[in-house]
């Protein structure tokens, strides 16, 4: 008795595309999966440091530029009382030089933030100035009028008597107290100094009111300088630390995505690549069972379908020798 065959039919559907290309293009999808996270690492990496270049090579040194201003012309003043008040024309020299540093300070950051140029400009129109009202002060040093040197010593003695009363009491005193105290002596003493100046050379006083009002303003442009460097440099550290924020969000987000779509192509381009090779497998074990009543329905192109075909033929050549 013949043996009962049950006619079975296997449907094999493949892409157009070969198989080979079919592999080349998910192995480039998956690489192409993680260009945003790397786009994405780039384009904050680039702006943090920008930030910090900014931070490091303009904000930081435009403050500490600023504050060596001041610093220059706070010498430069002290130059110049020392001169009026010792007349050792070696203190001219001191205050040239310091004014000197100032404006090329001063240059140094308008070259650094030119949006910090209105207020350089002023600040070198004033350093300009005070160095124009000090030359004629020391003409008229030297052209007439000496300095009272008798009433300087008794403005130093009655100084020294002060500070020797004060440190006396201050054993009786708080430190922060004492502190205060003592900056008042010192301001106090500038004070008697430059009175006594102008008292001993009446002609100074035409000079002594432009040489403070010029410093002065010097000072302040200065400190507002290195205000708004400082502002600047806090809120670009506040920038980056929000930025770091973002992209630790942004990042972490974009890599979930990224991992949920790579296991989501893991499972789907094998299955499409292995599913028509898995029912080639299943007609042609069902043939080496001796059931070569089998039918296939294919569809598409490429490797696999070829391959199908000729397992096709040769079920079907098999099946009319036997």
């Amino acid at each position: 008795m013949a043996e009962l065959e049950i006619r079975k039919s296997f449907k094999i559907f493949a892409s157009r595309s070969s198989l080979r290309r079919r592999v080349a293009y998910s192995l480039a999808l998956v690489r192409l999966i993680l260009v945003p996270v790397i786009l994405l690492s780039v384009y904050y990496l680039f702006r943090m440091g920008v930030i910090v270049d900014r931070i490091v090579n303009v904000d930081a040194p435009v403050a500490t530029l600023a504050e060596q201003a001041s610093v220059e012309m706070l010498d430069a003043r002290r130059a110049e009382r020392n001169f009026f008040l010792l007349g050792d024309p070696a203190y001219i020299q001191v205050n040239r030089q310091a004014v000197g540093r100032v404006k090329q300070i001063l240059s140094n950051i308008g070259d650094l933030v030119p949006a910090e140029q209105r207020v350089t400009r002023p600040a070198l129109e004033n350093v300009n100035a005070y160095e124009l009202h000090f030359a004629a002060a020391v003409n008229l040093a030297e052209k007439g009028g000496t300095t009272a040197v008798e009433r300087l010593q008794e403005v130093v003695r009655a100084y020294e008597r002060d500070l020797d009363n004060l440190l006396k009491q201050a054993a009786r005193k708080n430190r922060a107290k004492l502190v205060e105290d003592l900056r008042s002596q010192a301001n106090s003493f500038d004070a008697e100094i430059t009175n006594t100046i102008e008292a001993g050379d009446p002609t100074l006083r035409q000079v002594t009111p432009d040489l403070q009002t010029s410093s002065q303003q010097v000072l302040q442009l200065s400190s507002e300088l290195e205000r708004r460097s400082w502002a600047r440099l806090h809120w670009d550290h506040d920038a980056a630390r929000r930025l770091l924020r973002r992209s630790e969000w942004v990042l972490s987000i974009v890599s979930a995505l990224t991992i949920v779509l790579s296991v989501w192509i893991s499972f789907v381009l094998p299955r499409q690549v292995v599913k028509p090779l898995s029912d080639l497998k299943e007609a042609v074990d069902h043939a080496a069972a001796g059931n070569y009543l089998i039918d296939f329905e294919l569809r598409g192109e490429g490797e696999v379908v070829a391959l199908a075909r000729s397992v096709d033929n040769l079920i079907t050549h098999i099946r009319q020798r036997v």
